[in-house]
Order: structure tokens, then C-alpha cells, then sequence
């Protein structure tokens, strides 16, 4: 949807008339339009909590602690956390998830963006960081991550020697890069697989509470796991002087 209300609300508005359930993943959208879509027909949100609407997220804290925890006991001192778009839910999470578990391990987090979260979204972020470094950063995602690599490589910047890098979702190729990318693993596939049957059971109610019934429910919350790769090491004693070539 390229980050746009515009167009999902589009998407969904052509959609409604023809199937009987949604699941809206990372949606953009406000929560009184989610709540009013999940008013219309049963609907299901993935990666974001709205209240009376049910929901299935990762846990996000959880995920980032072990992230900075692992930061930590690589010696780093003070990280940045480049930050996803502003309308995120789960950006919101992990932002202040990185800023608990930096406080609880003694590191100082500061925050960068927010930046697209694509490898485009990763370029801009490496020139804002080249301003003001850190020894490591925790992206958004994976995506951001990676092009944030990629780019300070092609200045001939060290992953990890000279900056250590962790993304966020460990998607299909996080481990393909060079160095092979340490992310929070999300359980993608169970969190579409729960959110359909949770989609399911709500469709099956809808004859007997009436479609405009909103069910209350808890979030479902799925665990995160730390994948540790390649593209984190030891703080590096001595910062190497690095500028990335002009615009």
C-alpha cells in the first residue's frame, strides 16, 4: 500500500461487497475506521492492537529486549533505533521497548527517523546516522536494516567492525545477506495462521450476534525469538573516521 490510508481505504472499499471477512496486516488506518470496517463485517487486525476489534501481534517488547540485551553484552554503550513510519503501532511498541530495556542494561537508546521501512527507507537513514554515530543500531525491520547496510558498506564502512546492525521480522533472505543480518524473528506464518482462524470463528458467530457485533477480545500475543547472525560483534574500541560520498 506504499505506507498510504488513501489507497488501503480504496483497496477495501472495492473488497467489501465481495468477501465476507478481513484481515488487515499493519494497517494505516485509524482505529475509529477499524473499528468501523470490523463493524461491517468481520474483521481481524495483524500487528496492532485496537481495542474491541480482535487482534494478533509479536511481542514486540519481548522481541527488543532480548535485542538490546544481546547489544549489551557485546559491550556497546549507546545505540540508535531507526525508527519506522510515524502511524505504526508496532513502531510505537518497540521504541518504547528499546527505551525500557536500555534503562533496565544500562545503555543509552536514542532514536533516528522515522525512516520508510524499505531499503530506500535504509539508505536515508544511513546518511542521517553518518551525522551522529553509534556503535550499533536496531531498525524498524529487516528491510530498513538491510538497505542501512548496504549502504554504509558501499562507503566502506565495517558490518559489524564498525557498526553492528539488528533488524526486526527475520524475512525470507535475512540470512542471505552479507553479513547474514541478526533480527527478531516474528512467527509469520503462525501469526496469519491465527489470525484466519480467529477470522473464522468470528465468521461463524456472525448469524447468531449479528453482523455488526463487535466481539470483545484480548489480543492474541505470539512470541519473538533473537536470531543472532552475522551482522552483530563487540563494540569496536577505537571509532574508525567514516563520511559517506556526497548526494
Amino acid at each position: 500500500m506504499n505506507e498510504s490510508t488513501e489507497v488501503e481505504r480504496q483497496a477495501l472499499d472495492r473488497t467489501a461487497g465481495i468477501v465476507e471477512g478481513i484481515v488487515l496486516a499493519t494497517s494505516r488506518l485509524s482505529d475509529t475506521s477499524i473499528r468501523a470496517i470490523a463493524r461491517r463485517q468481520p474483521a481481524v487486525v495483524l500487528n496492532r492492537v485496537v481495542t474491541d476489534v480482535p487482534s494478533v501481534v509479536t511481542d514486540n517488547a519481548r522481541g527488543m529486549r532480548r535485542a538490546v540485551e544481546h547489544l549489551a553484552q557485546l559491550d556497546h554503550r549507546t545505540i540508535t533505533y531507526l525508527a519506522g513510519p510515524e502511524a505504526s503501532w508496532a513502531d510505537g511498541m518497540r521504541w518504547r521497548a528499546a527505551q525500557e530495556a536500555g534503562h533496565e542494561v544500562g545503555l543509552r537508546v536514542r532514536r533516528l527517523g522515522p525512516f520508510a521501512p524499505t531499503r530506500e527507507g535504509g539508505r536515508a537513514a544511513a546518511r542521517a546516522f553518518a551525522g551522529s554515530r553509534t556503535t550499533a543500531v536496531v531498525a524498524y525491520n529487516d528491510l530498513l536494516a538491510i538497505g542501512f547496510m548496504q549502504e554504509v558498506q558501499s562507503w566502506g564502512v565495517s558490518v559489524p567492525g564498525d557498526v553492528s546492525v539488528v533488524g526486526f521480522d527475520d524475512i525470507f533472505g535475512a540470512d542471505f545477506c552479507s553479513p547474514a543480518l541478526t533480527t527478531v524473528a516474528a512467527p509469520l506464518a503462525a501469526l496469519g495462521k491465527h489470525a484466519v482462524t480467529v477470522l473464522a470463528e468470528r465468521l461463524s458467530t456472525v448469524g447468531l450476534r449479528g453482523a455488526r457485533t463487535v466481539v470483545p477480545r484480548r489480543p492474541a500475543l505470539l512470541p519473538a525469538a533473537l536470531r543472532v547472525r552475522e551482522s552483530t560483534g563487540p563494540r569496536p574500541r577505537r571509532q574508525r573516521a567514516w563520511t559517506p560520498p556526497p548526494a
